[in-house]
């Protein structure tokens, strides 16, 4: 219900921003003063419709899609002694921090990475990759298993959605409106949307898409912090800060955009890139665990 209502206070708050931006830039008198027949209210609602609906519609098939594009396979019927204790490490995880027990996959990869996705904390998945089980110690599985589970927990799935769907209302609003001044006052088209207008449309939606998804990654770079401490707070600091050293000695597996918010690592990114990176960098990482470790008198 939470949710629900801070989707629905959010999208009022996108429409009256936008309302009020428009008049502080004097965009509405300058679309007046050339006659324009562009209806900015309907606009923000167009925007807002597809702009979130895509953001959910994403959201809702995050499971299928991800067992599809990494060929995660459920366990069902544990097959192994491994299979049975990953079973029984993430019920006794999804007790403590409060969630229904989501669905559990290991995906085959030598490459050490693992991921949580789902429309919501009790309709979650968590999957590990095989080069993750096989180089890691128990340990350390359990920490990484505990990052993922935090991200389930804390509802960051829902979380960066209601974000990307924010970016996207403006992505779509804005580009439009670009399109259009472009269109009536630069190239005075006055019949319809001539091909400067579609044209300038893709331009700008590409480039504002761009610029939008530093927003976005800011945000989940700031919630693999606090992953990283529910992990620390379910497996101790230093199984953590152990996993993330060994996470550090081998390039992680390259894990599906989509999935890429919610796994344990990713390939680092140096300079302005790091801008678009959806993680903090290992060392980082590393160095704030060790500092709340220091305070918890753990390390």
């Amino acid at each position: 219900m939470q949710r629900i209502f801070l989707f629905l206070l959010t999208n009022i708050a996108i429409m009256v921003i936008l309302s009020v931006t428009l008049r502080i830039l004097g965009i509405e008198s300058l679309l007046a003063q050339n006659g324009s027949d562009l209806n900015l209210n309907a606009l923000v609602i167009f925007s807002g419709i597809f702009g979130f609906g895509g953001a959910f519609i994403s959201l809702a098939i995050s499971k299928w899609m991800a067992k599809r594009m990494t060929g995660a396979k459920v366990i069902e019927n544990p097959s192994n002694n491994d299979e049975k204790w990953l079973l029984e490490i993430v019920e006794k995880q999804s007790k403590i921090v409060g969630i229904k027990m989501p669905e559990v996959a290991i995906f085959p990869s030598p490459q050490m990475n693992a991921f949580a996705t789902g429309a919501s904390k009790n309709k979650a998945l968590v999957a590990v990759s095989q080069g993750l089980l096989d180089s890691m110690t128990q340990g350390e599985i359990e920490a990484v298993i505990g990052h993922e589970m935090s991200h389930v927990a804390n509802g960051d799935m829902v979380t960066l959605t209601l974000i990307q769907g924010v970016v996207n209302t403006f992505v779509i609003f804005f580009s439009r409106v670009i399109g259009h001044v472009v269109d009536r006052v630069i190239l005075k088209n006055q019949r319809g949307h001539g091909i400067g207008y579609f044209v300038t449309t893709i331009f700008a939606q590409i480039i504002l898409s761009i610029l939008a998804s530093v927003i976005v990654m800011y945000f989940s770079r700031k919630r693999e912090y606090v992953a990283d401490t529910g992990g620390a707070d379910l497996a101790g600091h230093q199984n953590m800060i152990n996993a993330l050293k060994r996470l550090g000695q081998k390039e992680p597996e390259a894990l599906p955009e989509q999935l890429a918010a919610f796994g344990i690592g990713e390939k680092p990114k140096t300079g302005w890139r790091e801008l678009w990176s959806s993680h903090p960098p290992l060392e980082d990482r590393i160095k704030a665990l060790e500092k709340r470790a220091k305070n918890h008198n753990e390390v």
